[in-house]
């Protein structure tokens, strides 16, 4: 008899749950919930408080509507009886991060705490912590800190140390009150299963935790600030479980809520692109996994660890177990098309895209499509949410250059494609300089399901075979994936991740080739933008800095 596990991918604007045959890797159902409250970046909810620049949190209680929705969803629609379900496991983007009570409440939940925004949910692109990054980072290169170099040189603004040490120094009541700070993929994971797990990716890529030797010393942490001597055994207190472990079991109020049988094996909480790797089939080096949406994660297995600038971490079984699992990635791609489109588009554009019975990002590519590379004339730097990797400074702002009076908004479109491409192009090298082998490219997520033009660019820029997935959900399969490992092959599901990859990953008959005249023209526009790239973001001119400093003065 057929068994079953439910993944459910947490993103960005939504939450999506997949109902997956053990035998097969086939996608049963699916079923998406928004997030009512979407990305709070403007005003908390409810309340007249006005956030400031580079914040971005969440309401929790959302990722909660995502399980009570989608779950029966996905099961009444397949029609399979849910005591054939054997297991559920999550994935999330990170670090997402919120501080808790001893019951494992989120603080925002407090109406007498709810005012403050320090208490709600850190999405991860909230960059408001970048002096503690700075702060972060000039102390650990002067104390000669190894776990610095793992991480490419740098801390981002986007993990769980600096957004921790923005509370402590911005809302020091709300450091005190908090029980722990957890991600919320292992919060989520509480709420299932009654009691709170920390997760070994998380922990490794965005924690600055090692397998080895665990979180760094307490005197770094004093060295930072004293008040956070103790944080490890404090706030970040807890055991960090390898990924595919049973973190527990469904209580009877999930059960309850999904329609589940109480009992069945949760899974420790994953990372959403790290999840896609054994989804698509990846399980060995030398094949860079692109988890393509709002912004790209970069993931790639290798043998040894080696030290690449900018990596967002290099973690011994942070992806597969037996291998060193490097990420990297790319602050916004899908999130500049689409403020493009919403915010640089004229209305004429508008117009004929409904005249044709497209969307304009439908409309734009086929246009852009009709350019050879090099045509339009312009090339951009993809900063529009920062830089990521492999410069890691959320600071650095967006650029295009080489705008006329005749410049179409086709144009612009292809540019901001193309800046993508030479972004990840970048990320390729950083990895092959260093010695970590990379051969061809896999891509999933929901641009490589959408644009194809974007993907043959991609091809044409790394000059590298692309591979894309079969699964519209691959973060969600992944999901599945370690959940039928959490509940063993007893159970009907696998003993490892690669048994699992053996028979339920899958990827699209199609490859992409890269189209040797193209490859040509773009490694003369690569060079233009590796100049820019290094003028603009290795400290030649900080104009992009000083403009925000003004702006942010002047409001």
């Amino acid at each position: 008899m057929t068994k079953y596990t439910i993944g459910i991918d947490y993103g960005t604007q939504s939450g999506r749950a997949v109902l997956v045959s053990l035998t097969d890797g086939q996608e049963v159902s699916d079923h998406v919930t928004p997030y009512t409250h979407g990305v709070i970046d403007e005003v908390l909810p409810d309340v007249p408080i006005e956030l400031e620049h580079e914040w971005a949190l969440q309401h929790p209680l959302d990722y909660i509507e995502v399980i009570r929705k989608s779950v029966p969803a996905v099961i009444n629609e397949s029609g399979i009886n849910p005591k054939d379900v054997i297991g559920i496991g999550i994935d999330f983007t990170a670090c997402t991060m919120l501080p808790i009570d001893q019951n494992l409440q989120p603080l925002c939940l407090n109406k007498e705490l709810a005012r403050n925004p320090h208490s709600w949910v850190k999405l991860w692109k909230h960059h408001a912590a970048q002096d503690e990054a700075n702060k972060i980072n000039s102390i650990a290169e002067k104390r000669g800190e190894k776990f610095l170099p793992r991480y490419g040189g740098k801390i981002s603004s986007e993990w769980m140390i600096a957004k921790i040490w923005q509370i402590l120094d911005e809302a020091p009541e709300i450091y005190e009150q908090a029980d722990q700070f957890v991600e919320a993929t292992d919060w989520v994971i509480s709420q299932l299963t009654g009691n709170i797990t920390r997760n070994s990716c998380t922990a490794g890529y965005k924690s600055i935790w090692h397998k080895q030797d665990g979180y760094p010393s307490k005197d770094f942490f004093k060295a930072l600030d004293p008040r956070l001597e103790n944080i490890v055994e404090t706030k970040l207190r807890g055991n960090v479980l390898p990924l595919g472990t049973k973190a527990g079991t469904l209580t009877k109020e999930m059960a309850v809520l999904t329609g589940l049988p109480e009992g069945i094996a949760v899974a420790v909480g994953n990372v959403d692109a790290h999840a896609a790797v054994p989804a698509m089939g990846v399980v060995e080096p030398g094949k860079l996994v692109m988890a393509m949406g709002t912004s790209i994660c970069h993931m790639l297995l290798g043998k040894e660890e080696k030290e690449v600038e900018g990596m967002c971490g290099v973690v011994e079984d942070g992806i597969i177990p037996g291998y060193f699992g490097y990420e990297a990635g790319q602050s916004a791609v899908g999130d500049i098309f689409e403020w493009y489109v919403e915010e640089g588009v004229p209305a004429y554009v508008q117009e004929l895209a409904v005249k044709q019975g497209l969307s304009i990002h439908q409309y734009l590519e086929q246009k852009a499509a009709t350019y050879t590379p090099g045509e339009s004339g312009l090339v951009a730097l993809d900063w529009w949410n920062g830089n990521r990797s492999v410069l890691v400074d959320t600071e650095l702002s967006g650029l295009i250059i080489g705008m006329t009076l005749q410049t179409k908004p086709e144009e612009i479109y292809r540019a901001l494609l193309e800046a993508t491409a030479f972004g990840t192009r970048t990320i390729v090298e950083a990895f092959k300089k260093n010695g970590v082998e990379v051969n061809e490219l896999y891509a999933c997520g929901g641009l490589p399901q959408k644009n194809q033009l974007l993907m043959q660019i991609y091809a044409d820029v790394t000059n590298l075979p692309i591979k894309i997935a079969a699964s519209k959900q691959t973060p969600a399969l992944g999901a599945a994936m370690f959940a039928a490992v959490a509940a063993g092959k007893e159970a009907g599901g696998y003993d490892d991740i690669l048994g699992a990859a053996k028979n339920m990953a899958r990827l699209k008959d199609e490859v992409i080739l890269p189209i040797a005249e193209h490859v040509a023209i773009y490694e003369k526009i690569y060079q233009e933008y590796k100049l820019l790239h290094d003028y603009f973001g290795r400290g030649e001119n900080n104009v992009m800095k000083r403009l925000k400093a003004l702006r942010n003065i002047a409001r």
